[in-house]
């Protein structure tokens, strides 16, 4: 399979993954569980997941000591922009909640642009400018619903620190170097100490009380956190940060489709729009050399005139 589509294929892969969040997560709240508890158990849970995978291809666990510090703020990052995510899902829609986290791409492009001089091309500019709209109509409340001031502060805090990780692992050469599963196993492992470290400072444990919890809690573990992360971490290898970040908008399509599914939450004719919307901009993503060429094709149609 070609380099790049492998790429764009992991990323979608990703992003659908991630989408599985609220579907597994709000069941866990209603039984009595609370967001630092869910994610304690989610990280501590994919560890051994990682560590079969790791075992099974041979994958040993030690870094070198200067790659530990750049992993441990990997984790802290990660453990961060989760604890934000699935606090907010306590004060506004888990929906609008997963949706607003994806100006994270736009982020991404931002600071790649700003800090490590990537250039914009035209498509990516041509697809934040669809996925906006998009975005913009998935979050637009309807009727009487409203949206949380701080709730949108924790998914925009979510959202920055999602971007500064997925930055960090294109452009850390220490981190780089780091085979997927190995990086990930730390990274979670650096991440649980950051629920730990509240848990310290008197967050209280919650344990689940059926059994049918403990199997949300290991769903979690796998799909958006081991399955999501790989394909992420191989696809920002592959393709690099903004491209992959990008076709994270994909997640609030998921997200929208296993709420009408699984939570049986009605689809709004206004989030079909939007989800189709964010689908063509990742669609031009994919074909974006090609765009490229057909605008400066445009472009030397019409040369400027010197006046």
């Amino acid at each position: 399979m070609n380099r790049s589509v492998k790429g764009y294929a992991l990323a979608a892969i990703a992003a659908a993954a991630y989408g599985t969040n609220p579907v597994f997560a709000i069941p866990l709240y209603e039984q009595g569980m609370n967001p630092n508890s869910v994610l304690f158990f989610r990280y501590l849970m994919g560890l051994p997941v990682l560590a079969a995978l790791m075992a099974a291809r041979g994958v040993g666990f030690a870094i070198e000591r200067r790659q530990i510090f750049p992993v441990a703020v990997l984790g802290v990052l990660m453990a961060i922009s989760s604890l934000t995510l699935f606090e907010s899902y306590n004060y506004m829609n888990a929906g609008v909640a997963s949706t607003l986290l994806f100006v994270y791409p736009i982020l991404v492009a931002v600071l790649m642009v700003a800090f490590f001089h990537e250039k914009f091309r035209s498509s990516i500019v041509i697809c934040l400018a669809i996925m906006c709209v998009g975005l913009w109509l998935l979050m637009k409340p309807e009727g009487d619903s409203r949206v949380s001031t701080f709730g949108c502060l924790l998914v925009m805090l979510s959202a920055f620190t999602y971007a500064v990780y997925i930055i960090m692992v294109n452009v850390s050469k220490e981190v780089r170097t780091i085979p997927t599963t190995r990086l990930l196993f730390h990274v979670l492992f650096w991440g649980s100490l950051v629920f730990v470290v509240k848990m310290a400072f008197g967050t209280p444990l919650t344990i689940p009380a059926r059994g049918a919890d403990w199997s949300g809690l290991l769903a979690l573990a796998i799909i958006p956190t081991v399955v999501s992360l790989t394909c992420t971490t191989v696809a920002i290898q592959l393709i690099g940060s903004t491209p992959t970040a990008i076709f994270g908008a994909l997640e609030p399509v998921s997200a929208v489709v296993l709420s009408y599914f699984v939570l049986h939450q009605p689809i709004t004719p206004t989030e079909i729009i939007g989800g189709l919307l964010i689908v063509i901009a990742t669609t031009l993503v994919v074909a974006g050399h090609s765009v490229d060429r057909a605008i400066l094709r445009v472009r030397k149609m019409f040369p400027r005139r010197n006046s």
